[in-house]
C-alpha cells in the first residue's frame, strides 16, 4: 500500500451511493425532453463522469442547447430532492475517522457541483473531515477532473507527489496521474477493476484506506 498524508476523495462511488438520486434525476430530465428511459446499465455508467458527457452520450448528440436544457431539468429534481437519495458506504465513516486521528489532511475532489458536494457531506456528517470540498460550477468549470485537481492543487498549496486521490473510476485515476498524483482504485463503487487499470493501488473495502496514512 501506497503511504500518503494529503488525500482527495472521489464523493460518488467512493463515499458514498447516490445511484438512486442520480438515476432518478436522468430519468426526470430525459421524460422532459420526450427520450425514453435508459436501461439501469446505462444508467450506472453515470455515477461519476461530468453530468454534460453523460447527457451527450444518453441523448446521443453534441447539441449544446440541447445537453444544457437536460442538465437543468436534471438539476431542478436533484436539489429538490435527488442529492438526499444517497447513503454513506458502510465503513467509510470510521476510515475517515481513523485517517483524522493519524494527521491525514482531507479533501474532496468531486466532478459534481460543489454546491451539492458540500451539502451532501455535511448533511451526513462528514465534513468535519474535510479541509475543503471541490467540486465542478453550475456553467461546466471543472468538468475536466483533471483540471479541478490542478486547481486543488494550487489553491490549497499541495505537493502532488506526497497526496493521493481516492476514486472509483478511470478519470480519477487519469486526472491523478496528469498531476503528478498517486491514484488509489476502490473496488466498492461504479468502476470496474478493468477501468482502474494503472491505479498504484486498489482496495477492496473502506477500512483499507486506513492504511494509506499508517
Amino acid at each position: 500500500m501506497i503511504r500518503a498524508q494529503t488525500l482527495l476523495f472521489d464523493l460518488d462511488g467512493t463515499l458514498t451511493d447516490n445511484y438512486a438520486g442520480i438515476a432518478a434525476s436522468i430519468r426526470h430530465a430525459l421524460d422532459r425532453l420526450g427520450a425514453p428511459p435508459p436501461p439501469d446499465a446505462a444508467l450506472r455508467t453515470c455515477v461519476g463522469p461530468p453530468l454534460r458527457e453523460s447527457f451527450a452520450r444518453l441523448l446521443g448528440t453534441g447539441d449544446t442547447p440541447t445537453i444544457e436544457r437536460a442538465v437543468a431539468h436534471y438539476r431542478e429534481r436533484f436539489a429538490d430532492v435527488g442529492w438526499k437519495e444517497n447513503v454513506v458506504y458502510a465503513g467509510v465513516a470510521d476510515a475517515l475517522v481513523a485517517l483524522a486521528a493519524r494527521g491525514a489532511r482531507m479533501y474532496v475532489c468531486t466532478a459534481k457541483p460543489a454546491t451539492f458536494a458540500r451539502r451532501i457531506v455535511e448533511h451526513f456528517d462528514l465534513a468535519r473531515h474535510f479541509r475543503a470540498v471541490y467540486g465542478a460550477d453550475f456553467d461546466g468549470r471543472f468538468d475536466d477532473k483533471s483540471a479541478l485537481m490542478a486547481h486543488v492543487i494550487a489553491t490549497e498549496i499541495l505537493e502532488a507527489p506526497a497526496a493521493a486521490m481516492i476514486g472509483d473510476r478511470g478519470h480519477d485515476i487519469r486526472a491523478a496521474h496528469a498531476n503528478g498524483v498517486r491514484a488509489v482504485g476502490v473496488l466498492w463503487g461504479y468502476g470496474s477493476r478493468a477501468e482502474l487499470d494503472g491505479a498504484d493501488a486498489l482496495v477492496a473495502e473502506p477500512f483499507e484506506l486506513t492504511r494509506l496514512a499508517a
